[in-house]
């Protein structure tokens, strides 16, 4: 069987079962590495989502936030700015698409934090009208909320006072200050004020990825089985045609070895039995 499994064919098979497997590791390791993901975004979100408030000065700075910082419940207090009110395009809520309104807070010590007042729909009147926004509250204002971190800049130009993503960098260039690391997503403000429509709260599922990542892993042997069956079969079908005749066998049609059990006598064939009366004419057979 081995020298039979070492012919270019079937090494050309194990050579393809290789290259699958290979494929198939790095497939589930990739779906594995999603799963991993999202288990630590939900595990992030369960701890902070409803922790006790901190100051958001003890989690943000003037450098990026790191992501084990994301979802902690923090609250700031400082003058809102509503006339460098920015709005993100194309932010979608309940399957429709509006604008996410963002508010500077500056803070006593001076640093400005941005804060997601929440969402308004653009459909009424479409993109390229401002929609109607809820003015943020006047004066000192006290924000609680949760620690969200800056976005990928998709580089479109957006005209003034619009953002196509939450890129802290494009929005710190229409905002007088310097911006901590991070921004607020609100839960609350006091003094309370009517407010666009709050954000979806946040998915914690891990999704299918882990289950995939075990199906690709489990997909494997079957392509290492089909060229060991079939190089074994091969090798046993050839040691059988290589095989002695047994006493008493011959060659049938097809080449196939036939013969009867050792013992057993020949079937003779069948005879008529004819008794003959007279006259001739009565015979029966």
């Amino acid at each position: 069987m081995l020298r039979r499994a070492l012919t270019p064919r079937w090494l050309g098979w194990f050579a393809v079962a290789l290259v699958v497997s290979i494929a198939f590791v790095w497939l589930g390791q990739w779906q594995w590495g999603r799963y991993e993901d999202k288990a630590a975004r939900a595990d992030r979100i369960d701890s902070h989502y409803t922790a006790t408030p901190v100051p958001v000065t003890e989690v943000l700075s003037d450098s990026p936030a790191p992501v084990t910082d994301e979802w902690t419940r923090v609250t700031a207090t400082g003058e809102s700015t509503a006339d460098e009110q920015l709005l993100v395009r194309n932010r979608p809520l309940d399957g429709a698409y509006g604008y996410e309104v963002l508010v500077p807070l500056r803070l006593t010590g001076g640093q400005v934090l941005l804060v997601d007042r929440g969402w308004v729909d653009n459909s009424p009147k479409g993109a390229d009208v401002a929609p109607e926004v809820p003015p943020a509250p006047e004066g000192e204002v006290t924000a609680t909320g949760w620690v969200r971190l800056g976005e990928k800049s998709p580089g479109r130009r957006m005209q003034p006072g619009q953002l196509a993503s939450i890129n802290l960098q494009e929005a710190a260039a229409e905002v007088d200050g310097q911006l901590l690391g991070g921004y607020l997503s609100l839960q609350s403000e006091d003094p309370t004020a009517p407010r666009p429509a709050p954000l979806e709260v946040p998915d914690t599922g891990t999704g299918p990825h882990m289950a995939y990542a075990v199906q690709w892993w489990l997909a494997i042997p079957a392509f290492w089985i089909f060229p060991g069956h079939g190089a074994a079969a091969r090798g046993a079908g050839r040691l059988r045609a290589l095989a002695p005749p047994q006493e008493g066998a011959h060659l049938g049609r097809g080449g196939r070895l036939t013969g009867r059990p050792e013992g057993r006598p020949r079937r003779q064939p069948a005879t008529s039995a004819v008794s003959c009366e007279t006259p001739p004419s009565y015979c029966v057979a």
